[in-house]
C-alpha cells in the first residue's frame, strides 16, 4: 500500500474541500457585515488594539511571494501573535481566488494588500454561524494533527 492509498487521505481531502466552502461563506458574510480587516499593516494594528474581537486570521501568498523574506517574517510574527491569543489561522493557497471574493471588480484602484485578512466578530450571534463553527472545528482538528497553520484552497467557481 502506498501513502496515497491510505484510507484517511480521502477523508482529509473531503474535509479540506468542506472547509474551503465554509471559508468562502464566512468571507461572504463578513464582507457584507463589514467585519474584515485587509492587509498586513492594518491587521497588525487591529491585533495590537483588539485581539479579543478577532475570530480568524487568513494568510495568503502565491508561489512567488513565498520566497519574499520580509513577507515571511511578517507572517511568522502574525502567526505567533495569533497562537498566543488563541486566534485560529488558515493559510490560503490561492490568493487570486481570495481577491475575487473580497475585492470589487475595479481596475482604477491600486491593488489591495490581501496577504493578511482578519475576520472580526461584530455580534455575539456570529458565533452561532455554522460555517464559522465548521472552520473552527477544522482548525482544531488540524492542530491535533500538529498542523498549526493549515493550508486551505478556496474552491474555484
Amino acid at each position: 500500500m502506498t501513502l496515497e492509498g491510505l484510507p484517511g487521505e480521502h477523508r482529509t481531502a473531503g474535509r479540506m474541500e468542506q472547509a474551503g466552502d465554509a471559508l468562502e461563506e464566512v468571507l461572504s458574510k463578513a464582507l457584507s457585515q463589514r467585519s474584515l480587516t485587509l492587509g498586513v499593516y492594518e491587521a497588525a494594528k487591529l491585533l495590537n488594539v483588539d485581539p479579543d474581537n478577532v475570530v480568524l486570521c487568513l494568510l495568503a501568498a502565491d508561489e512567488e511571494e513565498a520566497e519574499d523574506a520580509a513577507l515571511q517574517i511578517h507572517f511568522t510574527l502574525i502567526q505567533a501573535f495569533c497562537c498566543e491569543n488563541d486566534i485560529n489561522i488558515l493559510r490560503v493557497s490561492n490568493p487570486a481566488r481570495l481577491a475575487q471574493l473580497l475585492l470589487p471588480h475595479t481596475a482604477t484602484e491600486p491593488p489591495t494588500d490581501l496577504h493578511c485578512v482578519l475576520v472580526t466578530n461584530p455580534h455575539a450571534s456570529q458565533w452561532k454561524d455554522p460555517a464559522l463553527s465548521q472552520l473552527m472545528c477544522f482548525c482544531r482538528e488540524r492542530r491535533y494533527a500538529d498542523q498549526w497553520v493549515p493550508v486551505i484552497n478556496l474552491p474555484e467557481r
